[in-house]
């Protein structure tokens, strides 16, 4: 018994995942197109986004270490990763900037 329902979990995970996938991508698009100006907001906030990651990866060192190499770890994929953490390191410290800045905005009004 507990090894259907683990199974079935999974396979039901994986539906139900897929399903809310294509909601999330979908729908929004579908509304997007009856308002224009709504898609061209999303496409600002898409291509900030990769703004960002391409100055991220542009600062990303390439080194390759020993360790890396056992694990079939190239250069490529060494700047790639750490191009992501730079990213994910400086929207934390914009996300934690804008935080405070509006924390403090609104106590001083």
């Amino acid at each position: 018994m507990e090894v259907f329902v683990s199974e079935f979990g999974i396979y039901l995970a994986y539906v139900l995942f897929a399903i809310a996938l294509v909601a999330a991508i979908i729908l929004p698009l579908i509304k997007a197109l009856d308002e224009p100006k709504h898609l061209m907001k999303a496409g600002v906030g898409v291509g900030g986004l990769l703004v960002v990651f391409l100055i991220s990866w542009l600062i990303a060192d390439n080194e390759v270490t020993a360790m890396y190499t056992t694990k079939d770890v190239g250069e490529g994929l060494s700047q790639l990763v750490g191009g992501v953490l730079t990213m994910m390191y400086l929207l934390m410290g914009i996300a934690f900037a804008a935080i405070i800045y509006t924390e403090i905005n609104k106590t001083l009004k």
